[in-house]
């Protein structure tokens, strides 16, 4: 429990009454006052005497005390305020059941955000998680995004205050630190969020980090779990988005896994299979042996649809020389790209090429 949680209802109290409220944990150290001088303090013999009457309030050292019970009815902390009178009481009273509310929140949200962190890092048994979430009321058919923050460069502690600024629904929003760089976030949605809107969260996400700690993101995106046993899945999915981004989306810094494409496949082949691939779609000569301008007005050629007009007018050259470059390139390859066929082959010859690069330099 944190003590700052105590402290920050205590502040708040403190502008109702001008007696002294405080509290004390289960060895009488007063971690939470009106007065911070007092703060450190240890009142073992209160401890002892509340411990003994935890059913009503006690009265001890000028102060009145309740207790606050943890599991196990044992005494976790005790509420206190100035004074032996009933008007001391009423403050008490008052005081415990707004602390005792705090911490129930406090600890519930606490359970919950490492119980949904437990499910996405596979750490928790699938039966287990019926069984916990009924303990936690914790809804378990309901749709939930799930977004990777991967900070770039270098990671800021202060990325998941940030967030949790953002997503400040505690029993149904997540905001979850997993290592230095990564951050995730588990939302619940409802049933017709488009992914358009989820990519709009997204951007909402990337740009708050930037303007707020000049932080450069990506950001994968899972597809939307239906139930909570399949936030681990979406997770992963979350993960492979932004891997393969890495590969074949380079200038993307938001990557929807539904929209991975072949790309996602092409990530999943063993590598002696990719290569065996391009050996045989280029019989007679290596890909590396094309230049990079060639290389710039293949990539134009399959921005435009194949579309010779129209990519020579991209290009600034006239449509005879473009002719020309793709029939040099079919006497390289033996690929036209002008049939659809062809250019499907070499487009996916060239996404492997980038794969295995990418594996080269890992």
């Amino acid at each position: 429990m944190s003590n700052s949680v105590f402290q920050s209802v205590i502040v708040q109290l403190k502008d109702a009454t001008d007696r002294m409220l405080g509290v004390i944990d289960a060895e009488g150290c007063v971690v939470s006052c009106t007065d911070i001088s007092l703060l450190g303090e240890r009142w073992p013999d209160a401890s002892l005497k509340v411990s003994s009457s935890f059913d009503s309030t006690v009265i001890f050292g000028q102060k009145t005390f309740k207790a606050i019970m943890g599991g196990s009815n044992f005494l976790e902390y005790a509420v206190f305020c100035s004074g032996e009178d009933e008007i001391a009481r009423g403050y008490c009273t008052m005081a415990y059941v707004a602390l005792n509310d705090a911490k129930v929140f406090y600890e519930e949200k606490h359970d919950r955000g490492t119980f949904v962190k437990n499910i996405i890092m596979d750490n928790i048994l699938p039966g287990d998680i019926y069984i916990r979430a009924k303990e936690l009321h914790f809804t378990t058919d309901c749709p939930r995004a799930v977004f990777l923050v991967r900070q770039l460069g270098h990671g800021d502690v202060a990325t998941v205050d940030v967030l949790s600024s953002m997503f400040q629904d505690r029993l149904q929003d997540f905001v979850l630190s997993i290592n230095e760089m990564d951050v995730a976030v588990i939302k619940q949605i409802s049933p017709t969020t488009t992914v358009e809107e989820l990519e709009s969260i997204a951007q909402s996400i990337e740009n708050t980090l930037k303007n707020q700690l000049f932080i450069k993101t990506v950001i994968g995106i899972g597809t939307v779990s239906e139930h909570l046993r399949e936030l681990a899945d979406s997770y992963k999915e979350a993960q492979t988005a932004i891997d393969v981004g890495k590969v074949f989306d380079t200038e993307k810094s938001i990557i929807n896994y539904e929209n991975l494409g072949i790309g996602r496949l092409i990530y999943q082949l063993p590598t002696t299979l990719c290569e065996i691939f391009l050996s045989e779609v280029f019989k007679k000569n290596s890909i590396d042996s094309l230049d990079q301008e060639t290389l710039f007005t293949i990539n134009k050629f399959f921005e435009n649809n194949l579309n010779v007009s129209e990519t020579s007018r991209k290009l600034f050259v006239h449509r005879n020389t473009l002719v020309y470059r793709l029939e040099k390139i079919k006497k390289i390859t033996g690929l036209d790209l002008r049939q659809f066929d062809h250019a499907i082959i070499f487009k996916v010859a060239l996404m492997v090429r980038k794969y295995l690069s990418s594996r080269e330099n890992y």
